[in-house]
């Protein structure tokens, strides 16, 4: 029989949600452990940037710098961005935002996905009480009174009190829970892809609404832009069938040349654009965080910090449970953090729900609504400080970990 391995916590995934957690949960007496399909390669300074970016809040980035992973992030390459211009192509209605009209530095950070996950990984081999098995695969998990018993392929067995799925929108861990998701397709993909525009980006983020979906330019520190365009799938297979001149010229055309023509493009990928929220966030012996719990919109790139909230909750709720002595993974621990997280989940779904139906629509009276709500948006100081604190990290239900110390 194989030998059988004792943890507190047993994060599946290892990605950027899994190895936050377990930096979150570093030093705090639990025996962690955290299970990773795949390592990434490390990344070189003159590597030409990843396909997958995220755009890192103010309240994220005290999440890093809290756990300690944050210089590795800065180390490899990070990009702030200082502005953002948001406009309908549909008619005159537009909004900018200015990180000096709240005082701040930047707005925040576009960061490789991958930059992010090297970052945290690294920091998370300097925990003594956290063990990265890596690579490995799931098997399959039994959940009992007293927790779980989580089998790998390789014949491998962990007990534990807790299990956390951190391994995705197609979570093996939900599923295997039996636990339901709610939600719709968008009839929309994601392209995303690294230009080189003619004129410099100027730290701003750019995101302009096309009738099909919104096209957002954003920036990187060495003068490419990092572009995600939604639009409906047949349009992504033309976009992705052209060459790269003809890809440029549509680019620049769909931007409206804010940013002149775009003289060099990268690789292509796309990837269908979806709502889903899991009808639980928790089970005896059960939590779920990140893209496992719930997917949005990436309209206003809130995706990934929903995520490390949900990470900054989850440390917090079982750092204390440990403290208390009370069972990690007993529903009156858990459900604290379930309450805590779904409510600002469901908030923030309802609002990039709304925002693309609102700029998705075709109807003149709604058009008229858009341009007169950015108009307004855009004239009122105290409206669009709020609209950027929120949008920033620096306002709400805030975990500990994801407050300016």
């Amino acid at each position: 029989m194989s030998d059988v391995s004792s943890y507190d916590v047993c994060i599946v995934g290892g990605g950027m949600i899994g190895a936050a957690l377990g930096c979150a949960l570093g030093d705090s007496g639990m025996r962690v452990a955290v299970l990773e399909a795949q390592l990434p390669d490390e990344i070189d300074a003159d590597d030409p940037p990843d396909l997958r970016v995220s755009a890192i809040t103010r309240a994220s980035q005290n999440l890093f710098a809290a756990v300690g992973a944050w210089p590795g992030m800065v180390a490899r390459r990070v990009s702030p961005y200082r502005h953002m211009t948001v406009w309908d192509a549909r008619g005159e209605g537009q909004i900018e935002f200015d990180a000096a009209d709240v005082g701040e530095d930047d707005l925040g950070y576009i960061i490789e996905n991958r930059v992010v996950q090297l970052a945290l990984l690294a920091r998370l081999r300097g925990f003594e009480n956290v063990e990265l098995i890596a690579p490995c695969r799931l098997g399959h998990i039994d959940w009992h009174d007293a927790g779980a018993r989580v089998e790998l392929d390789d014949g491998r067995i962990l007990d534990t009190r807790l299990v956390v799925g951190a391994d995705g929108a197609r979570s093996r861990v939900r599923e295997m829970a039996g636990i339901g998701t709610q939600g719709w397709n968008y009839d929309q993909h994601g392209l995303v892809c690294a230009v080189r525009p003619e004129f410099s980006h100027r730290n701003t983020a750019w995101q302009r609404f096309l009738a099909t979906g919104p096209l957002a330019f954003l920036p990187l520190s060495d003068g490419r832009c990092s572009i995600v365009w939604s639009t409906s799938p047949e349009e992504i297979e033309r976009l992705q069938g052209l060459s790269d001149a003809e890809f440029s010229r549509a680019l620049a055309e769909a931007l409206d040349y804010r940013l002149g023509q775009v003289l060099e493009v990268g690789p292509r990928a796309a990837f269908p654009l979806r709502l889903m929220n899991a009808e639980e966030y928790v089970a005896p012996g059960l939590a779920l965080v990140g893209d496992a719990a719930h997917n949005i919109h990436p309209l206003a790139g809130q995706g990934a910090n929903l995520g490390f909230m949900d990470v900054a909750a989850l440390a917090e709720v079982l750092n204390d449970a440990y403290l208390r002595k009370r069972n990690l993974g007993g529903l009156p621990t858990l459900r604290r953090y379930a309450r805590w997280r779904k409510g600002e989940v469901l908030t923030m779904m309802a609002a990039m729900d709304g925002l693309k139906r609102l700029f998705g629509s075709g109807v003149s009276g709604v058009g008229n609504l858009r341009r007169l709500g950015l108009s307004i948006t855009n004239s009122t100081i105290l409206l669009k400080g709020i609209l950027t604190r929120r949008a920033m990290g620096l306002a709400g239900d805030l975990p500990g970990l994801a407050r300016r110390n």
